[in-house]
């Protein structure tokens, strides 16, 4: 009680008591004399030692709380926040063109294009599509084309379902529902989940594309620091206590920019987490089928027994993105709510669409789809690692993220990423800059390649001319 013994208060004062109270308790835990989670005296305890009213502690207490200094636990008391509000991002209205680096820059045949994530046309499978375009037609004849149920097409489910069993993966068509992409289902979500003013806890860094929907519906971003093995659990319990999210978003594999993928232990924690402090956790499979290494895909949601986990994923990322499909499983608590409400908030993916990826999905052409671009792919991607290793290993260093379309690299402290972007730009070498992927204003030294839209060649010679510009601005410097 020493620390709150030295409290004045000035009853003569025009700032209420309460106030005074509560600043006076506020530059304590500033000053670090009352550490996080440290619990406050109880609200007689306080006004004895002060001499003042119990409904001035009250007033005082929902005064701090109302700042995010402290947070109150039913039946145990009121405790030191963990976390002060100002680390609490406001809500995020991006800028829409903010996903382009270079804007105003035109891309050659020259050009060596580390920015890209996209997988190139000449992947496309359309050879494939081509012959079941005309299987479809044979088939369905013009019923081809009619409307679907507001979960998508039956058989196209059920096929997702033995697509899923692959990964571990087990659930039945009831528990999926048809979108056209990550965003459409995110969206949903949002449409149907969120009210203005809750909390979504995302990775930082994070891709800016991913929460544009949250925010728009007025949600409000945590983002919690990213380890090399999926988000810091502990700093995540300590936003879960304090601000009760409706969310926690998260990429487990090849995480978008970072490429890090979540350990088995930490998939656990979060789904201990989740069921610990009621809430969900939405799992976005971004491209865990580009998996170089030798450890198998695990999926959250193969380890969610109890049922906190939607999935997403996009089918068009590593197919075609033109085709617009994807898929949500639902928890059963939230799926008869969120389709209740999906047949008047959008309209339903192509019925065309949806029967030749049906059947894409039962010939199991995928599956040589993905064996042909994960060969292309992984030696992309050793060959960077090996340009970087022998070019640039004095200047940076990063985490082989094992799968993913890029490289998460961190500059030496002495180099200026906007700098040597810019001077990278006018050799016709772009890069993302790491501050593309931080919603606050946070000063990064990391910078994002990918390697998608790039052969073994210009691999070399990208690296080569970032060494180039990296020695001239030291030498210059």
């Amino acid at each position: 009680m020493s620390h709150f013994v030295s409290i004045q208060l000035d009853k003569n004062s025009k700032t209420p008591l309460y106030q005074q109270l509560g600043d006076a308790l506020h530059e304590l835990i500033q000053k670090g004399l009352l550490k996080p989670n440290t619990k406050l005296p109880t609200i007689r305890t306080l006004a004895t030692q002060l001499r003042i009213n119990n409904v001035t502690v009250v007033n005082a207490y929902k005064y701090l709380e109302n700042k995010g200094v402290v947070y109150a636990q039913m039946g145990s008391g009121t405790y030191v926040s963990p976390v002060p509000l100002v680390k609490l991002s406001p809500p995020i209205f991006y800028e829409k063109d903010k996903n382009i680096p270079f804007k105003n820059f035109s891309i050659s045949k020259n050009t060596i294009n580390f920015a890209s994530i996209s997988i190139p046309t000449d992947f496309f499978p359309v050879k494939d599509f081509k012959i079941l375009f005309n299987e479809v037609l044979d088939r369905y004849k013009g019923n081809a084309f009619s409307d679907q149920d507001r979960q998508g097409y039956e058989h196209l489910r059920e096929s997702i379902t033995s697509y899923l069993a692959t990964y571990g993966i087990h659930t039945t068509k009831d528990h999926i529902q048809i979108i056209s992409d990550t965003q459409h289902g995110i969206d949903l979500l949002s449409k149907t989940m969120i009210q203005f003013g809750d909390i979504i806890c995302v990775e930082k860094p994070v891709h800016h594309g991913t929460i544009v929907a949250f925010t728009s519906k007025g949600a409000r971003i945590i983002e919690v620091p990213l380890d090399s093995d999926g988000m810091n659990t502990s700093i995540l319990e300590d936003y879960l206590k304090l601000y009760h999210p409706k969310f926690i978003y998260i990429t487990s594999y090849f995480q978008n920019p970072t490429g890090y993928s979540y350990s088995v232990n930490k998939k656990r924690i979060i789904l201990d987490l989740a069921e610990k402090y009621n809430t969900y956790i939405i799992e976005d499979d971004y491209i865990s089928d580009l998996n170089y290494s030798n450890q198998p895909i695990i999926p959250l949601k193969s380890l969610d027994d109890k049922d906190r986990v939607i999935y997403i994923k996009s089918l068009s990322k590593i197919l075609m993105p033109g085709l617009r499909l994807g898929f949500l499983i639902l928890p059963k608590t939230l799926r008869k709510h969120i389709l209740s409400h999906k047949h008047a908030l959008d309209i339903f993916a192509s019925g065309f669409i949806q029967r030749v990826l049906d059947l894409y999905l039962r010939k199991e052409l995928w599956k040589t789809h993905i064996e042909k671009i994960c060969t292309t792919y992984e030696k992309r991607y050793h060959s960077l690692l090996n340009a970087l290793d022998i070019y640039l290993k004095n200047y940076i260093s990063y985490i082989p993220p094992q799968g993913g379309l890029s490289v998460w690299i961190k500059l030496n402290h002495f180099i200026s990423v906007e700098k040597l972007c810019d001077l990278l730009l006018s050799k016709e070498v772009i890069l993302s800059p790491g501050s593309l992927f931080l919603t606050t204003e946070d000063v990064s030294s990391y910078v994002r390649i990918g390697f998608s839209a790039v052969d073994e060649y210009q691999i070399e010679q990208g690296i080569k001319i970032m060494k180039d510009v990296i020695d001239t601005m030291l030498n210059r410097d």
